[in-house]
């Protein structure tokens, strides 16, 4: 079902192909919660692949996560780059990619998958975010977008919510966002048990595959 490279994670459903989702990982890297994420995705019939931002790099505690996104940011042009070819590669494995892919950003992933369909309004049809938010000009865009909060983000201030959601509006584009009560950052992850919340995991995962449904091809 599914394959491994320098380059990322590619799952496959068992009848070999299906409608592309992207998946851009947290600051923690392409970790094993990822790579379990777009497994799950290939089981419910989707073409997941996750590009490997860092490199073979990947951190389990805050300060070198820290660390490894500072260093990503900061060369951001590249990251891009990579993501664009990431798209690229996934759209020439997807069932019916001429209708487009949808893409899915973990905090840190979620600012680059929003730039994503913000530059490539031809390959990217739906936005999944949890906990991560971002700016930018969102007119071009021809994306539907879901939304995935904790109550209380001490890394994702609610006015930064508040403000994305408004420009994806004022940008004509349909967006949800649901937030989730009694739940922090990293709620959806479970390899961080201080965060994680199975009942709000569970709710965003179902969410998240109806809205991919909806927008598949």
């Amino acid at each position: 079902m599914k394959q491994s490279n320098t380059q990322g994670f590619l799952a496959v459903p068992p009848a070999g192909t299906g409608p592309g989702v992207l998946v851009l990982h947290a600051w923690w890297g392409l970790n094993g919660t990822m790579k379990g994420f777009c497994t799950r995705l290939a089981e419910s019939g989707f073409v997941a692949f996750a590009p490997d931002l860092y490199h073979g790099r990947v951190a389990d505690n805050i300060p070198d996560a820290q660390s490894l996104a500072k260093a990503l940011d900061s060369n951001h042009l590249q990251a891009k780059a990579e993501i664009a070819e990431a798209t690229l590669f996934l759209a020439e494995r997807s069932e019916r990619a001429d209708r487009g892919i949808s893409v899915i950003g973990f905090s840190l992933g979620a600012g680059y998958a929003l730039d994503l369909a913000a530059a490539d309004p031809d390959h990217i049809r739906s936005v999944v975010i949890f906990y991560g938010t971002g700016d930018g000009d969102f007119s071009k865009s021809r994306a539907a977008y879901l939304g995935h909060f904790a109550e209380k983000d001490e890394f994702e201030p609610q006015s930064d919510i508040d403000s994305l959601e408004e420009s994806l509006r004022r940008a004509g584009r349909p967006v949800t966002i649901y937030r989730y009560s009694g739940t922090g950052h990293w709620f959806f992850e479970p390899d961080r048990p201080r965060a994680y919340n199975p009942a709000a995991a569970a709710l965003a995962w179902d969410r998240t595959l109806a809205f991919l449904k909806r927008s598949s091809p």
